[in-house]
């Protein structure tokens, strides 16, 4: 199966999160959604790409964009990451990695790549990438990536 791209319907989903059942369709109808794929809970670049998310929400809000991390790791241990760094959005548990896998963001080992999806509220694919593994978007890096897609 080939990963969706920029255009293409982006596949749908309801997983398990930190605010409980999460399904793309239904948080769609409020907005855009970027889709936060991260390869470790409590990992020093992990935790500084998402705490740089919680700590500039004023991008994401004047934008109308929602953040949603996501990776295999258990519910708990989201629960723990998210209540230790006081991460303001979900966390979704995609165990076995069918999620990461439909969107092209699971590592060989099965663990998540580093990726941003930007799905739009019409459902689609409107920018994407992938990062290395210790490289990552902060806040003001995606500002200035999403507001050129606004536009």
């Amino acid at each position: 199966m080939a990963s969706p791209d920029v255009g293409d319907r982006a596949p749908d989903f309801t997983l398990p999160s930190t605010a409980g059942p999460f399904s793309l369709a239904e948080k769609l109808a409020d907005g855009p959604v970027l889709l936060v794929f991260y390869p470790g809970d409590d990992t020093p670049v992990c935790t500084k790409q998402l705490c740089s998310y919680r700590d500039h929400p004023e991008v994401f809000a004047k934008l109308g964009i929602q953040v949603i991390a996501i990776n295999p790791q258990g519910e708990d241990s989201h629960q723990r990451f998210a209540d230790k760094y006081s991460l303001p959005f979900p966390l979704l548990t995609d165990a076995g990695g069918r999620v990461c896998r439909a969107y092209a963001a699971l590592g060989l080992l099965g663990t998540a790549k580093r990726a941003l999806v930007l799905v739009g509220s019409d459902g689609r694919i409107r920018w994407r990438k992938t990062d290395f593994p210790l490289f990552h978007q902060n806040a003001r890096d995606l500002e200035r990536v999403l507001a050129e897609l606004d536009g």
